[in-house]
């Protein structure tokens, strides 16, 4: 929040500046301070934490990117856009090294805050999809699956999709596995 309202003091100041500048008929430094304001405009909207740590995850560098999102010490202070992207990263980042239901919560957050882009969306859905398949939950599998092949328009992630498919047919279910677990894996007798 005190990063916000610095940003906004500092981003006023070079405005008013910029208007002195084109007052007192310096031009070409007004032009020039035109564009230092838009820039510091800019980091506004844009939390510069966040963007370093997309361009490390693009890298494959998650641990940069852990280090980045570490950063921000306060995400309920970020704008609406950014906190869902915010937890939409760390989701991704943390994917290997957290646990699951920590992974999944964090997806939903981000899907219910709201990720503008689709293909963002889809593969939020397409990796809760996932998760729900290794916990049992197969009809919730499904249904998150459909959604995703739904949003993702450019077919981006339509292997993903049907490799997933493949394993949700040879999974056994929740049911089969109590039931295996009750008869300690003992065949009933076929009369």
């Amino acid at each position: 929040m005190i990063g916000l309202i610095l940003k906004s003091i500092l981003t006023l100041s070079s405005l008013f500046f910029t208007i002195f500048l084109f007052y007192d008929g310096s031009w070409g430094w007004g032009i020039v301070f035109i564009f230092v304001t838009a820039l510091i405009g800019l980091f506004i909207f844009r939390n510069e934490n966040l963007i370093l740590a997309a361009l490390q995850m693009r890298q494959q560098n998650m641990e940069k990117a852990q280090k980045y999102l570490g950063r921000i010490k306060h995400p309920q202070f970020l704008l609406k856009g950014q906190r869902a992207y915010f937890y939409y990263l760390t989701a991704i980042a943390g994917s290997t090294s957290t646990s699951m239901g920590q992974v999944e919560s964090l997806f939903r957050k981000a899907l219910s805050i709201g990720l503008k882009k689709e293909h963002d969306q889809a593969m939020a859905k397409m990796n809760i999809g996932a998760i729900c398949l290794q916990t049992g939950r197969r009809r919730e599998a499904d249904v998150l699956l459909k959604e995703a092949k739904k949003l993702d328009s450019k077919g981006m992630l339509t292997e993903h999709i049907k490799s997933l498919r493949k394993q949700m047919g040879r999974a056994t279910s929740q049911n089969q596995m109590r039931m295996a677990q009750m008869s300690k894996g003992r065949r009933g007798k076929m009369r």
